[in-house]
């Protein structure tokens, strides 16, 4: 049977002012093909929409945005994460057939295959694991190991496709990957909104680690420009999922 999965993903563009929910903009062209996006953004803060429900949100943001710290809202779920230069975002989407359940963990090791072979290319090694104590933690960070720290945060939503069949959904998976950041201050910019809602929850800065650091100092000014470039080829030539998820196994009799 020929393989159903298209050659490549689009790259598409984001605007030049594009903001940390530039990604939004995939949701209506995955529904035709695969497509995907690279971009950098200004300082401020993301949060899922379980932190809008939250007493006080309103006024915090506002006071946020005062201090030239905006504080966003996306779609999809985890917890705080910071935005600014040095932090790369990729985000993918494609159309799926059948439950996104049955697609969702091959997308989220899809996207951490994709950024691990790119950073093979510079000799830094990964995986896919939780980091303890890292912001937005979760089963699907891309981590450097001994010890392990968190590099590339992901998160994911779904959405069904208007006027197709029932089961037709875009997935749309994406990725904070930090570049050339300082970890400090990104781990103090998001236990500050935790302290500003009343929450207990802090996050530990020796659980994440800036990609430049793994360099010889030679290579690290050029290395956000350079691994974009290294993401934009392997975008280019690694094919997207099947639209269709393996079938299940029947239990034996």
């Amino acid at each position: 049977m020929p393989d159903p999965r298209p050659a490549a993903y689009r790259l598409l563009d984001a605007a030049p002012d594009a903001g940390p929910l530039a990604d939004e903009i995939l949701l209506a062209p995955a529904a035709r093909e695969p497509v995907a996006c690279l971009w950098q953004t200004a300082p401020g803060l993301v949060v899922p929409r379980t932190y809008a429900a939250r007493p006080g949100f309103a006024a915090v943001r506002a006071d946020f945005a005062a201090r030239g710290c905006p504080v966003h809202v996306r779609q999809s779920g985890g917890g705080v994460v910071p935005q600014g230069p040095g932090i790369l975002n990729l985000s993918l989407a494609q159309a799926f057939a059948g439950r996104p359940l049955d697609h969702s963990e091959a997308l989220y090791r899809h996207l951490c295959a994709l950024i691990g072979e790119a950073l093979a290319a510079f000799g830094i090694e990964t995986r896919a694991q939780a980091v303890e104590g890292s912001f937005c933690d979760g089963r699907y960070n891309l981590a450097v190991p001994s010890p392990a720290r968190k590099i590339a945060g992901t998160a994911q939503v779904w959405r069904r496709i208007p006027g197709h069949a029932p089961d037709r959904h875009v997935g749309l998976v994406h990725a904070l990957i930090l570049a050339q950041c300082d970890p400090a201050e990104l781990t103090a910019r998001a236990n500050a909104l935790e302290t500003a809602l009343g929450s207990a929850r802090r996050y530990d800065a020796a659980r994440i680690a800036t990609l430049d650091r793994l360099l010889p100092p030679a290579e690290r000014p050029d290395f956000p420009a350079a691994l974009k470039a290294r993401l934009q080829e392997t975008l280019r030539t690694r094919p997207p999922l099947p639209a269709t998820a393996p079938a299940r196994p029947r239990p034996e009799p």
